[in-house]
């Protein structure tokens, strides 16, 4: 075995025989890189929380003044360092134990964080889809929208959400076991994706590759948590939603036609039906 294969070992040092008076200490490099992900526990998945966790002041001093998703996606990708802040590493390196096993319930863990302990020292960094277009997105946008919505359309975003991170974790699996990551919709009719330019264990280190991956999920989950079934005044709503800074990225406009072409056939047949029903 090669130093420091083993995931659980972040540091390692030999051991020398000095003088009594010899007081300088050696350096422990500590490295690890950990590309298997290991499953999100089922009591996450829903909550915003399963992308990241704001425990960074920059977080909180930076993004939340940010104007548009754009420069909160910018900033995630180019200028954040989730190692910057010592006492946030302190708090997350003194939990790794807890933060890296499968299904872990720990109140610390989220997508990034276990990122965080499974990469030390080895410049990867989390997909920044975690902290932008996941939980930025999720705890922001998604609060702003849910008071406006009928029932329908609250029970619509709190699945929308939930199946987002199912597919997610879905496309982690896939990409643990080869380089195809096929999904297909639970509901007959809602499309489906392949990708097979990622290789295994790459996906959340190709920071562009996973975005692209990430928007492929979203009209699925949208329309199989029921985007067709809903009235026209909630489908308003949501699709407001997206900022106009974001409709600069192409991926947006191909979820949004990717969707928008069900629900506008969902909408036709129910005209249809209402007709011959007369």
């Amino acid at each position: 075995m090669a130093e420091n294969d083993s995931p659980k070992v972040v540091g390692m040092a030999r051991s020398y025989m000095t003088p009594v008076g010899y007081t300088q200490r050696p350096a422990v490099k500590k490295s690890v890189c950990d590309r298997n992900v290991p499953p999100a526990a089922d009591s996450i998945i829903g909550r915003c929380e399963y992308y990241y966790r704001p425990l960074h002041c920059a977080y909180a001093e930076k993004v939340e003044k940010l104007p548009s998703i754009n420069e909160v996606v910018a900033w995630a990708q180019q200028s954040f360092d989730p190692w910057a802040e010592n006492d946030v590493s302190v708090r997350l390196l003194g939990k790794r134990d807890q933060l890296i096993p499968p299904e872990c319930t720990d109140s610390d863990w989220s997508r990034h964080s276990n990122f965080m302990m499974r990469h030390i020292g080895c410049s990867h960094k989390p997909p920044s889809y975690y902290l932008s277009y996941g939980y930025y997105y999720c705890s922001n946008y998604g609060a702003k929208l849910r008071p406006w919505l009928s029932n329908e359309g609250k029970a619509w975003l709190a699945m929308a959400r939930k199946k987002l991170q199912e597919n997610m974790e879905d496309g982690l699996k896939q990409n643990m076991r080869g380089d195809i990551i096929l999904m297909t919709s639970q509901r007959p009719g809602n499309g489906s994706f392949t990708m097979t330019d990622v290789k295994k264990y790459q996906l959340e280190l190709n920071d562009s590759a996973f975005l692209t991956f990430a928007f492929n999920t979203h009209p699925l989950a949208y329309l199989d948590a029921g985007l067709a079934d809903l009235p026209f005044s909630d489908l308003a709503k949501i699709a407001g939603q997206p900022s106009i800074q974001e409709w600069g990225d192409r991926r947006t406009w191909g979820q949004a036609m990717d969707s928008g072409l069900v629900v506008g056939k969902n909408w036709v047949n129910q005209a249809l039906s209402r007709l011959m029903a007369k």
